[in-house]
């Protein structure tokens, strides 16, 4: 089962941007989960999220389970076959609407699980990493970090990899979860502030003469 899947394709890059679709991966994270109990922890109708849901699977992003018998009904069990990866060749022609949407995206849910870890003691384990790095490079060490940050990945990958093959042998002993975001960007350079106007002569001259005439 492939753990990330390169997306190469804007259509299916804007076809991820929606944010209720990052928050449905996110939710079926190693675990299984029905669109009904999706809608109750996501607080969204049923029928939004069964429509997600089943584009999800349509793009291959999710995996049907198992169908159970549910009041008359059959009620499907879905989880993730492969977390998305844009390709920098798909990012560059996306859409800048849709870049916006995904960014956002994926920054709130991002933040809402950080949020949630600090409340509950996620970040008091040794080896937890918060950073923030401001640099100032030219054009080719811009490229530079960029590569470092995608050689990075596949890094993380093959050592999610090789852990999983040692909690196969220990009986899974010893397992943790882990959230790790990578983020780079431009920020935004504050406008100077408007310098003020000197007054003019004449009001220069009209301020004089009160002060003559005081």
């Amino acid at each position: 089962m492939k753990r990330y899947q390169d997306i190469t394709d804007p259509s299916v890059a804007k076809a991820l941007a929606h944010p209720l679709r990052t928050q449905i991966l996110a939710a079926l994270e190693n675990r299984t989960a029905s669109p009904t109990q999706l809608a109750d922890e996501l607080d969204a109708p049923l029928g939004v999220v069964s429509y997600h849901v089943r584009r999800l699977h349509a793009l291959r992003f999710l995996k049907l389970v198992k169908r159970l018998p549910r009041r008359g009904a059959v009620e499907h069990y879905y989880t993730t076959i492969a977390g998305p990866t844009i390709t920098n060749e798909a990012w560059v022609s996306t859409p800048t609407i849709v870049k916006q949407a995904t960014i956002s995206a994926a920054l709130t849910e991002l933040g809402k699980q950080a949020s949630a870890a600090v409340g509950d003691g996620g970040f008091e384990e040794p080896g937890s990493h918060v950073s923030r790095t401001p640099v100032t490079v030219d054009a080719q060490g811009w490229q530079e970090l960029a590569r470092e940050l995608d050689a990075l990945l596949p890094r993380i990958q093959r050592i999610e990899a090789e852990s999983q093959k040692r909690l196969l042998r220990a009986d899974h002993a010893d397992e943790q979860r882990a959230t790790v975001g990578l983020i780079m960007f431009r920020p935004m350079i504050p406008a100077p502030a408007p310098k003020r106007r000197r007054g003019s002569k004449s009001a220069r001259a009209t301020r004089n003469g009160r002060a003559q005439g005081s």
